[in-house]
């Protein structure tokens, strides 16, 4: 038994669900438009604020989809009503990151500035030339820009220079000794 995809995604006031008869759900609310579509097996319905889902089979690769279907669509319906953040920090002497028009611009400690193109749908603020906020309606691209961004340089374990989430924690590695 799929015990999130049981439980029903409650509407607020200012969003709209509409999920055709082909599976085709589409949510709109005050911050954007999202559109997804269901995977075959599962059929969702909106009925008094509350978006239902069941599933056609009891297989456990149906139960899998019950329980995503009902994530990805809760996480849709708090996208376009609140939208989601990731906070990433630089740490490093010198590392800094700038806003250019459609560009995020890395100084990392390379030869050459890391220019990252800014997705259509997110909106990229830094502050205090080391804070990068990265926020939009989706989840999963906020998160990847997010991932994409970190992955230019991760932080290294001995002086934990690198760019990290906010709050992870870099576990410090001793360097070598002499004799």
């Amino acid at each position: 038994m799929s015990r999130i995809g049981n439980k029903a995604v409650e509407i607020p006031a200012k969003v709209k669900v509409n999920i055709d008869h082909s599976g085709q759900v589409a949510v709109e609310g005050p911050k954007g438009k999202l559109n997804w579509k269901l995977p075959k097996g599962i059929k969702a319905n909106v009925a008094d604020n509350e978006v239902s889902l069941v599933r056609d089979a009891e297989t456990r690769s149906m139960k899998a989809l019950h329980g995503l279907s009902r994530a990805l669509i809760n996480n849709m319906v708090v996208g376009v009503n609140e939208g989601f953040t990731k906070n990433l920090e630089i740490e490093g002497v010198g590392f800094k990151a700038a806003v250019q028009g459609k560009n995020l611009n890395l100084s990392l400690g390379f030869s050459h500035p890391v220019l990252f193109p800014i997705p259509e749908d997110i909106k990229i603020t830094v502050t205090d030339n080391t804070k990068i906020a990265i926020s939009g309606v989706d989840k999963k691209t906020v998160g990847q820009v997010a991932a994409d961004i970190r992955r230019y340089y991760p932080p290294e374990p001995y002086k934990g220079k690198g760019v990290r989430y906010a709050g992870e924690q870099i576990r410090r590695k001793e360097g070598k000794t002499v004799q």
